[in-house]
C-alpha cells in the first residue's frame, strides 16, 4: 500500500515539473479593460490592467510604478478620425482603482466627429493571446462593447457591433454564460473532478445540485452588489477548488484519507506562516480556514460510506467560490437596473446548459467506451485524472497567491 502511495504521487509530481513549463490559463486569463466616452470630436479613455498584469511590463516581475506604465501605455493607445490621429490633450494620469488594479485617463482632442477609430495595441506583444474587454459609450447615451485582440485592436465606432446592453435579449446572456463555460478551463476541469468522484448516477445528481445551488447564490450576490468579493482572491480560491476535488478523488480510491489530509491542511497552513511573515497574498485567515477546511473535508469524506449527501454540502461551498468567478466578467459590464433580472436568469441558464453539456460529454464518452471494450481499468483512470487535477490545481493556486503567474 505504501508503495503504490509513493509511486502515484511520484506520478503527480513528475506530471506538475511537465505542468509548469506552459504558461498558466484559466479564469484569470491575460485581459485588460478600457472605457471610451466619445462626444463629438472628444475621446476620453479609461484604460485598467490587473497588477499581476502589469507585472509583464518590468524584467523582475515587480508591479510597474506609474510613469512607467503610462509610458508603455501612452505609444499602445489612442484615437483617429478621417485617418488623422487625434492629438493627446494633456498628461495621462492615474485614477483611484480597487485593490489590485491600476487605471489610467487619456484625453483626446480629433480633428473631426467623423470616421472615428479607436485603437488599443497594449499587452498583444507580450502576450499573443491577450484580450482587451473595450465599452464605448457616446454622448448620446448609446453603449457598444466589443472585444479587442492581438489580430483586431481597432475599433471603427461607425461600424462597432458588440453586446449592447440595453437593447440584449435574453438569448443573448444565455450565450454569455455559454461561452463563460466552454472557454473556462479551470471551470471545466472541476467538473471533470466531479464527474471522477461519483461512482454512480445519484452521487452525480448530488454534486452537481450542490454545485448550482452555491454558484446561482453567489452569483446574484456579486451582480447586484451585494457582496464584492476580492478578485484575485477568488481566482486563488477556485484554482484550490480543483486541486482538493483532485485530492479527494485520490484519497477515497487508496483510502487512505488521513494521510492526504495531513498533507494537503499542512501544505496550507504552512502557506499561512508564511503570510504572518509577509510572503504571499492571501490573507492569514483565510488560508488557516482553507487548511482546517480541507483537511476535515477529505478526513470525514474518506470515512463516510455513502458520501453522496456530504459531497452536495461540500460542493455547494465550492459553487458559492464558482459563482462569484463567473460574476468576475459581469461586474466589469455596464449593467442597466432594468435589465438585471434578465440578465441574470439568462445567463445563469447558460452557466447550467453549459455545465450540464460538459458533464454530459464526460459520461457519454465513457460510456461509449465501454460498450466498443476501449475503457481502461478505472483505478488507471482515477489516478492519472486525479493527479492531473492536483498538479493544475496547485500550479494555479500558487501562481495566484504569490504572483508567479
Amino acid at each position: 500500500m505504501t508503495m503504490r502511495i509513493i509511486v502515484r504521487w511520484l506520478l503527480a509530481l513528475s506530471a506538475t515539473f511537465i505542468w509548469q513549463l506552459a504558461p498558466a490559463s484559466a479564469h484569470t486569463r491575460s485581459e485588460s479593460h478600457s472605457t471610451w466616452l466619445v462626444d463629438g470630436s472628444s475621446v476620453h479613455l479609461t484604460f485598467s490592467v490587473s497588477d499581476l498584469e502589469a507585472r509583464r511590463l518590468t524584467p523582475d516581475g515587480r508591479p510597474p510604478n506609474t510613469p512607467q506604465l503610462i509610458a508603455y501605455l501612452k505609444p499602445k493607445l489612442g484615437a483617429s478620425a478621417q485617418g488623422k490621429a487625434c492629438a493627446l490633450t494633456g498628461k495621462p494620469r492615474p485614477v483611484a482603482a480597487v485593490t489590485g488594479y491600476r487605471r489610467v485617463e487619456f484625453f483626446y482632442d480629433c480633428p473631426s466627429a467623423e470616421g472615428v477609430m479607436l485603437h488599443d495595441g497594449a499587452f498583444f506583444e507580450l502576450v499573443p493571446t491577450h484580450v482587451n474587454l473595450a465599452q464605448i459609450q457616446t454622448a448620446k447615451g448609446d453603449f457598444v462593447e466589443d472585444v479587442l485582440t492581438a489580430d483586431s485592436q481597432t475599433i471603427d465606432l461607425s461600424k462597432a457591433q458588440g453586446g449592447e446592453i440595453e437593447g440584449a435579449g435574453f438569448l443573448t446572456f444565455v450565450k454569455m454564460g455559454l461561452m463563460h463555460i466552454f472557454t473556462g478551463v479551470d471551470h471545466m476541469s472541476f467538473l471533470l473532478g466531479l464527474v471522477l468522484i461519483s461512482r454512480r448516477f445519484k452521487d452525480l445528481i448530488f454534486v452537481i445540485t450542490g454545485f448550482t445551488l452555491g454558484h446561482s447564490l453567489t452569483l446574484a450576490l456579486a451582480v447586484t452588489g451585494i457582496i464584492r468579493p476580492h478578485a484575485e482572491f477568488i481566482d486563488a480560491l477556485v484554482a484550490l477548488t480543483i486541486a482538493l476535488i483532485g485530492v479527494e478523488n485520490l484519497a477515497v480510491h487508496i483510502q487512505r484519507p488521513g494521510l492526504f489530509a495531513l498533507w494537503t491542511g499542512g501544505a496550507l497552513l504552512a502557506m499561512a506562516g508564511l503570510r504572518l511573515l509577509g510572503i504571499g497574498l492571501l490573507p492569514f485567515t483565510l488560508l488557516l480556514g482553507a487548511g482546517l477546511f480541507a483537511a476535515n473535508y477529505l478526513m470525514v469524506a474518506g470515512h463516510v460510506r455513502d458520501a453522496g449527501r456530504l459531497r452536495l454540502v461540500v460542493t455547494l461551498i465550492f459553487g458559492l467560490i464558482h459563482g462569484f468567478g463567473f460574476a468576475a466578467d459581469l461586474l466589469n459590464e455596464s449593467i442597466p437596473p432594468a435589465k438585471l433580472a434578465e440578465l441574470l436568469v439568462g445567463f445563469n441558464l447558460g452557466v447550467e446548459i453549459g455545465q450540464l453539456t460538459v458533464v454530459t460529454t464526460l459520461v457519454g464518452v465513457v460510456a461509449l467506451l465501454r460498450r466498443v471494450r476501449l475503457t481502461l481499468p478505472r483505478p488507471i483512470v482515477v489516478d492519472v485524472c486525479a493527479s492531473f487535477l492536483v498538479l493544475e490545481g496547485v500550479y494555479w493556486f500558487v501562481s495566484r497567491s504569490f504572483s508567479f503567474a
